[in-house]
């Protein structure tokens, strides 16, 4: 199995690790939440049994036992060559200072948390030594430092959820006979997925119980997760009928230690670490289906994809399951056919038609934004949408990103909508000779993007071809970088504070796809460091998941549900200033040095965080970014003309108002004003109209009570300000 890297876009909770196949990274795309996209997944019929299908016998009688039997050989092979190197004593040093002695290539991070609990023993799925994952039962090699993570850490839940898959794995083999793909934990951090190719066999949710019966089956058999390290040829030989397999292993850099899983009849292709044995799996389900592209190509062949969900108990899936179902309830598609914000058209697959209640959004959310740019030092610039691809040739992206571009002949010239803003800005910041006095120089930019997505990628706001980002870079001296990245994540703190999320911090370092030197990579980390420490809320290391150009700071927000998802990004960049040659002068007129450019975003795609917010508002917007903020309410035809007089007042005063003329009777407006989520329901009788007031009532209050025009302005100013 291998992972996918791409961040996903759609609303989701976003986890990279632990990684499959082999130590040095490969990046693979699969579709469906990658950003190469796939095709519509193939719809249950609820009313029918499973389709018939007859599975290849013959391929799993050929392939599974020869498996099995060059894996228990090998396995034997090397655990005799282990036990005749000599067990030197070890020290294995404990989070907490204390340690422990133990034999070198004998004794395990279990017979450690044995010795420490019995209850940690029970519950430990799996170790860090000396910063990396590490089988519960793979021999120590030498003194090392040894943490150990249970399902309620990151590095515990990730790695359930990768034995999960491959549990899923063994369940869709066995079953069908297909040729297994590839089968991470999700990018999104809830649960996994594995690809298969099933020939003409398309599933759908008629098939889950026959797969959940045989991943209960694996699960009660108490399958333990054993590991081996292979040769390239012996990897081609043990996995020679499955051509997918092959195509990966040939895929592998020359110095990759390749390394191979066994779990009951599936042996595996894959990185590990895993957890001890398939029993800690005490509840599985099947969550849908899709169809996918082999590496994410169109012209590849055509798999079919189960994605799956696991906990060590029946509770949390229960739970889990529930928050699924509320979820559905609100997801942003549904809403907006009630709320009228939005839509989509095939002519234009993956750009958004922003109505004008959604686009009353949209703008409240860069006018807000826009506020924080003054306050904070940020100046606003437009910059084109298409460029010759010499400039994405000098960034670097026509190399490592082009795929993911719109690219056309302009006058028999290459040329690519932008995928993003930083080369523009690059050109902006070169059109003239810079002094050290202008920094740091930060540049805003709200411009269109374009990401050449595929259909069956697409998803709603938060998967979508064409989109805008409160997008931003910073360009400074290197002495000033700290200070920037605190700025920075003052800035998201604030905004995220007033949204009503929570968030937390995670520094991603050097992928193995990178431009520049080691030397500049570690230089930009520990600028990123000293930042996260000064900033003083807790963060987290996340191994190899940086940008090609730099280190960043992955920011995870949660919302009212619990979900969390990756908007903000905060990226710093040693790379692009060089690739384009950038420099100023310096306080000594004599020289000239080059900045450090930081990339940055709040909002991240403004598509996205629309749909983020809709979803955690559960429909009920703020105040202040609310497009229907009021509704004026006449009890009958006598109160109509002051209703148009109290409508014209709160639009002048600068509110989204309207008024309600029609001879529906006063309770059936104020239900439709509160179904249609106004914000505050002003019912004016012909009381109101001889006092000059209004019956204010609150959208989810029915109570009334009277106040003058200008007391209601008022109250709508002061939330305005405080957004509430």
């Amino acid at each position: 199995m291998l992972f996918s890297f791409w961040r996903r876009l759609p609303i989701s909770l976003p986890r990279p690790t632990p990684h499959c196949s082999f130590r040095r990274r490969l990046s693979l795309f699969a579709m469906g939440d990658s950003p190469a996209g796939g095709k519509p997944k193939t719809k249950p019929n609820p009313t029918s049994a499973p389709p018939a299908f007859v599975k290849d016998e013959e391929y799993l009688q050929r392939v599974v036992p020869k498996r099995i039997a060059m894996f228990e050989t090998i396995l034997n092979e090397q655990t005799l060559s282990r036990l005749q190197l000599s067990p030197d004593p070890i020290k294995i040093t404990l989070p907490d200072g204390n340690v422990k002695e133990g034999k070198k290539w004998n004794t395990t991070p279990f017979d450690v948390a044995k010795e420490i609990s019995k209850s940690l023993a029970a519950n430990a799925l799996i170790a860090k030594v000396d910063g990396v994952l590490w089988d519960m039962s793979r021999p120590f090699e030498g003194d090392c430092k040894l943490e150990l993570f249970n399902f309620d850490t990151d590095e515990g839940r990730d790695t359930f959820w990768h034995s999960s898959a491959h549990i899923l794995g063994e369940s869709l083999e066995q079953a069908y006979g297909c040729r297994l793909c590839i089968g991470p934990c999700t990018t999104r951090g809830d649960g996994f997925y594995y690809d298969g190719f099933y020939g003409d066999l398309g599933l759908n949710e008629d098939h889950f119980k026959h797969i959940e019966a045989a991943a209960k089956k694996a699960v009660d058999e108490k399958q333990s997760f054993q590991r081996i390290e292979v040769t390239r040829n012996q990897a081609l030989d043990i996995f020679s009928e499955n051509h997918f397999k092959v195509e990966i292993i040939n895929d592998l850099p020359e110095d990759a230690t390749i390394t191979v899983y066994r779990c009951g009849p599936l042996v595996d292709l894959c990185r590990g670490p895993h957890i001890p044995n398939s029993s800690f799996i005490k509840a599985f389900s099947c969550l849908k289906a899709s169809s996918a592209y082999w590496r994410a190509k169109k012209e590849r062949e055509s798999l079919q994809r189960v994605y799956g969900i696991s906990f060590p108990d029946q509770k949390r899936l229960k739970e889990y399951k529930a928050m699924l179902e509320e979820a559905k309830k609100y997801d942003h598609r549904e809403l907006t056919k009630k709320q009228e914000l939005f839509f989509f058209h095939p002519l234009s697959p993956g750009s958004c038609f922003f109505l004008p209640h959604g686009a009353r959004v949209c703008n409240k959310l860069l006018e807000f934004i826009r506020s924080q740019y003054w306050k904070r030092g940020y100046e606003e610039v437009w910059s084109p949408n298409m460029y010759n691809m010499q400039l994405w040739e000098t960034s670097g992206h026509a190399a490592n990103y082009k795929e993911n571009m719109f690219v056309f002949e302009v006058d028999k010239q290459e040329f690519g909508l932008k995928p993003m803003n930083c080369p523009g800005h690059c050109l902006i910041f070169d059109h003239r000779v810079r002094s050290y006095r202008e920094l740091p120089l930060r540049l805003a930019d709200f411009g269109v993007l374009h990401r050449n997505e595929l259909s069956g990628a697409l998803s709603g706001l938060t998967r979508v071809r064409r989109f805008q980002q409160d997008d931003a870079h910073i360009f400074c001296k290197e002495s000033q970088i700290k200070d920037e990245i605190k700025g920075v994540l003052e800035f998201i703190s604030y905004v995220y504070k007033v949204f009503g999320f929570t968030f937390d911090l995670k520094l991603s370092t050097r992928p193995e796809k990178y431009l520049g030197d080691i030397v500049t990579w570690d230089k930009a980390e520990a600028a990123l460091e000293e930042a996260l420490n000064e900033f003083g809320k807790p963060w987290k290391i996340n191994e190899a998941d940086g940008a090609f150009y730099g280190p960043k700071i992955d920011i995870t927000v949660f919302d009212a549900m619990g979900r969390d998802f990756q908007c903000a990004t905060l990226q710093l960049d040693f790379q692009l200033p060089a690739r384009f040659n950038l420099s100023y002068s310096a306080e000594d007129e004599t020289k000239r040095e080059r900045p450090v450019m930081i990339h940055r975003a709040v909002l991240g795609s403004v598509e996205r965080m629309f749909a983020i917010l809709l979803e955690h508002y559960k429909g009920k917007w703020p105040f202040w970014l609310s497009p229907r903020q009021a509704i004026v309410c006449p009890v009958s035809e006598k109160s109509q003309q002051y209703a148009l007089e109290v409508r014209d007042r709160i639009h002048d005063a600068g509110f989204y108002v309207d008024v309600d003329t029609t001879d529906r009777t006063i309770n059936k407006k104020v239900r439709e004003a509160q179904m249609a989520q106004y914000n505050y329901i002003l019912v004016v009788g012909e009381k109101e109209v001889g006092t000059g007031q209004v019956a204010v009532r609150v959208r989810d209050i029915n109570d009334a009570n009277l106040q003058s025009i200008d007391d209601v302005l008022n109250r709508f100013k002061d939330e305005t300000a405080s957004f509430k």
